[in-house]
């Protein structure tokens, strides 16, 4: 029996469980707001938890006990809800589900047992351990297409998300987000970045065609949200502006007179920081304003091509920076920081004159999360849910998880990747 959590916005969670009752699995799901009840259209599996936070896990485990659970399903483990209930759920031995956005996106999806990110399995291996699995599978780790994927339709299902969690939450007066940003705030959030799309796109053409036509040397900063739970849970820096200052200070110190440095935005960073005044503010202060460069979102792509290096706290975007072989520094936590591909260098010393990754080691790490827990599809597209439905349903039934799956020779094969948005 599966009870399902807080998902990605949309409908991904309910076809997901519309899926699973087909394969004769009995599904719920515990709903924490009315953005949540919105996007399941199964009122009769559906729980709705209208009490005060500190109430959660008594009634997950009376739950548990009520509908004999088997599997928890959610997006994310380390929000405070997910995190009570990932803790009760392995005190009972239950297989808990975490669905992530992918550790290559956007093109595949992370699914995995037990936890994602930090708290993946992902951690405690080796590339050694990798490679002996892999001498189960020849398949070719297939390449990513060059269409960008569905962020406007992750933007839309946001600001939907949130509002009905703003107009339409009455029975839900308990409920407290789980970011620092009041619901208003993160609907008004969506909706502005939903409304200055064309605008942010032609500033961002103009500045990274200015960057490329510039002929200096750059280092690619990629920088991430303040809120993520990567950033928050997983790295050693309390705000932005602490990594901020660290990489102008290092770059400063470091990089020779004629380099520049790219700060590349999320995608999604909508502004409820002051990033671009904070970066430019530090930069004049260092003496290194004329070379400190601010790129809104978009592709990273065209600016990986020419860079000489990346840094970042722990982005799932330095898995392009190291398909590409190039020299990659990292601080916090990620499933790719293995020894043998990111640098241990200090940032000075790295700025002056980077360590180059071990691009066979890194291809063998890529292969084996494309055969594991890298599932092809997307949570927010028509196309993309249905390209991940096909293989991921399969995956929750098996008795192995994706790791054990390939070592035991008993993981599904995987297709070529095709566009899917």
């Amino acid at each position: 029996m599966f009870l399902f959590l807080q998902g990605p916005h949309g409908p991904f969670f309910h076809r997901l469980a519309t899926m699973l009752r087909k394969a004769g699995s009995q599904v719920w799901r515990v709903g924490f707001n009315a953005g949540d009840r919105a996007f399941w259209f199964h009122p009769e599996s559906y729980i709705p938890f209208t009490g005060a936070p500190e109430d959660w896990p008594a009634t997950f485990e009376a739950l548990l006990a009520e509908k004999g659970v088997t599997d928890i399903v959610l997006y994310g483990d380390t929000r405070r809800i997910h995190a009570e209930a990932v803790a009760a759920a392995r005190a009972r031995g239950l297989d808990v589900h975490v669905f992530e956005e992918g550790y290559m996106r956007p093109y595949w999806v992370t699914y995995e047992r037990g936890g994602s990110n930090g708290h993946s399995r992902l951690m405690q291996m080796s590339i050694d351990e990798m490679r002996g699995a892999l001498a189960q599978s020849d398949m070719e780790a297939p390449l990513p297409p060059g269409h960008w994927g569905d962020m406007r339709q992750h933007i839309f299902y946001g600001a939907l998300y949130h509002w009905f969690v703003m107009f339409r939450n009455g029975d839900y007066r308990n409920f407290r987000p789980h970011r620092a940003q009041s619901v208003g705030q993160e609907f008004q959030l969506y909706l502005k970045r939903l409304l200055l799309m064309p605008l942010h796109r032609a500033e961002r053409l103009a500045e990274t065609r200015r960057i490329r036509r510039g002929g200096f040397p750059y280092h690619l900063v990629l920088m991430q949200l303040e809120h993520d739970a990567s950033f928050r849970e997983h790295s050693p820096f309390a705000s932005m502006t602490e990594f901020l200052e660290l990489v102008i200070e290092g770059f400063a110190r470091g990089a020779p007179g004629h380099h520049h440095l790219v700060f590349k935005a999320h995608p999604l960073e909508d502004g409820r920081a002051p990033v671009r005044r904070t970066i430019r503010d530090m930069a004049k202060r260092l003496g290194v304003a004329e070379r400190v460069h601010f790129v809104r979102g978009g592709k990273l792509a065209r600016l990986l091509d020419d860079a000489r290096t990346a840094v970042t706290v722990n982005s799932t975007a330095g898995q392009q920076v190291l398909w590409r072989g190039i020299p990659l520094k990292l601080f916090g936590n990620a499933v790719y920081a293995k020894p043998e591909f990111v640098s241990d260098q200090p940032l000075p010393a790295f700025f002056a004159q980077p360590a180059r990754p071990d691009n066979r080691a890194y291809r063998d790490y890529r292969r084996y999360l494309l055969e594991t827990s890298q599932v092809p599809g997307g949570f927010y597209s028509s196309r993309g849910r249905r390209q991940l439905l096909r293989l991921v349903v399969d995956m929750m039934l098996a008795s192995d998880d994706p790791y054990d799956a390939l070592r035991h020779g008993t993981a599904a094969p995987r297709q070529q990747l095709r566009l899917v948005h």
